[in-house]
């Protein structure tokens, strides 16, 4: 996963996987059958209204199912509607601190623009994603995409060339990433 969608987060459930999903489908999976006696555009906002509160508010990527359902349920009565979450979630035994780093894919290419352009900027970029991956984060995030492809193109405005060489450097990320064991337990942003 190289950036997750603006409606998803990444949920713990209660046997421990962190599954990234639609904050609309979850609602929509909450509320069961329930749902379908709901105005749909009430549901649309209600997980509008939760995904923002975690996401931007709180600024948590990563939300069990129970955190999720209690606000939900907060939202939609809120709409003037009785609803109740089923149980009272449980809390993590001991959650682990969320670990996030960050790389600056700029000056990433500042270094290689002086030494050989492209030809070491990516395999200094897979050096990096592995010595971030060695640290255990649970996210990790390039940052300076724009700039990095810009200054590594030479141009002073984004043409066709600045795309492919965007996409390229997602690419080589992305694969990069999946091919690393640590992968499995830690998130990939790229921006």
């Amino acid at each position: 996963m190289i950036q997750l969608k603006s409606d998803c987060l990444i949920f713990h459930t209660t046997d421990g996987e962190q599954v990234p999903c639609s904050a609309e489908w979850v609602t929509l999976e909450l509320m069961g059958e329930g749902a379908d006696l709901i105005d749909p555009e009430i549901v649309r906002h209600a997980s509008a209204a939760v995904l923002h509160y975690f996401k931007h508010e709180l600024q948590r990527p990563f939300v069990s199912v129970g955190e999720f359902a209690l606000a939900l349920e907060k939202v939609l009565r809120s709409f003037g509607l009785s609803v109740y979450a089923d149980h009272q979630p449980a809390a993590p035994p001991n959650p682990a601190p969320q670990r996030v780093l960050e790389s600056n894919l700029a000056e990433l290419a500042g270094s290689a623009a002086n030494e050989g352009f492209e030809l070491l900027f990516f395999p200094q970029l897979r050096q990096e994603l592995k010595r971030q991956l060695g640290q255990s984060p649970n996210l990790l995030r390039f940052n300076g995409l724009h700039g990095c492809v810009k200054q590594l193109a030479g141009a002073q405005r984004w043409n066709r060339r600045c795309q492919t060489l965007h996409d390229q450097i997602v690419e080589f990320l992305r694969s990069c990433w999946q091919t690393e064991p640590a992968s499995q337990s830690c998130a990939l942003v790229v921006r």
